[in-house]
């Protein structure tokens, strides 16, 4: 089957069990599986000071792999992105390595996008998705199936039936996005594409909406949403609302905000983010994105 890298770019591996998982279940679905030296290494919070991880993003890009699959996000990459290997990571892509991951991915996948134009995923992490006590989900595991076997096109989902009334068709539009709370800490840096006319897509964990809102409000003030022809909403989990003070204040109110200020269409519903089913996105990849009644289609083609 495919030649998997494994390797630990931001925070330290805590649990190993769900690592050891992981390994296993890849390997029993008849994967080559290669462990980055330092991938259980530990430092602090990370994994690894920043030379060794440097290193380690040295060593996919040079492992010949077919994908480079990060253990886990956490902290830790917006640190080292001066120093990152952006030409051998360009030439490690151009050579057909994917690299795969989220949440703290989510830097390495703007400054490669910023650096050299080529194409990284958000997708699963070894720990989190293929690692967990139950079996991984359906729909990630056919995802990323499809990336190895170089047959995932686009994707598609369900939106709310509140969400039917705006038709939306948009072509050759740049996909790029990923976690809302790294992708702000990155404004103002040279590693935050200057994308215009793009679909952005956004999730995050563990933030409660006013947070939420709060980071869409410094995009917003940046000028980047205005240049964006779609927002997509992904999965916003793991909060806690306060009823007494929040007093009807919720995600769905911050939703609605942001399509008060923005022409661009917001939709919400799409598979992804810190949840066990979650697509695979192509940041820097030209889509087509069309909605028909409750039905949403993204379409990148082969890449």
């Amino acid at each position: 089957m495919a030649h998997i890298y494994i390797f630990s770019p931001s925070s330290a591996v805590r649990d190993k069990a769900a690592f050891r998982r992981g390994l296993k279940r890849l390997k029993s679905q008849g994967h080559e599986v290669e462990v980055d030296e330092a991938a259980l290494t530990s430092h602090m919070r990370f994994a690894g000071d920043d030379a060794v991880r440097i290193a380690a993003i040295g060593r996919a890009a040079a492992s010949g792999a077919d994908v480079a699959l990060i253990s886990r996000g956490g902290y830790g990459l917006t640190r080292i992105l001066p120093d990152l290997p952006y030409k051998a990571i360009g030439k490690a892509i151009d050579g057909g390595l994917q690299f795969v991951g989220l949440s703290d991915f989510t830097a390495f996948n703007q400054a490669v996008f910023t650096k050299t134009g080529r194409i990284t995923w958000q997708g699963p992490a070894l720990g989190e998705d293929f690692g967990s006590a139950q079996e991984p989900d359906d729909i990630m595991q056919a995802c990323f199936d499809d990336l190895l076997l170089e047959q995932g096109e686009g994707t598609g989902w369900q939106l709310p039936k509140t969400e039917t009334e705006r038709r939306v068709l948009l072509k050759d539009a740049p996909l790029w996005g990923g976690n809302l709370s790294v992708l702000v800490s990155l404004l103002g840096t040279p590693y935050f594409p200057q994308i215009k006319g793009g679909v952005l897509f956004l999730e995050d964990v563990g933030e409660h909406p006013y947070r939420v809102e709060r980071m869409l409000t410094q995009l917003l003030h940046a000028g980047v949403l205005a240049r964006q022809k779609a927002v997509l909403m992904g999965q916003f989990t793991h909060y806690k609302l306060v009823p007494a003070h929040d007093k009807g204040f919720k995600l769905a109110t911050v939703v609605d905000w942001l399509r008060s200020q923005i022409k661009a269409p917001v939709l919400t519903g799409l598979p992804f983010g810190h949840v066990e089913t979650k697509v695979l996105l192509p940041v820097g990849a030209k889509v087509d994105l069309v909605t028909e009644g409750r039905d949403a289609l993204m379409v990148w083609g082969h890449i």
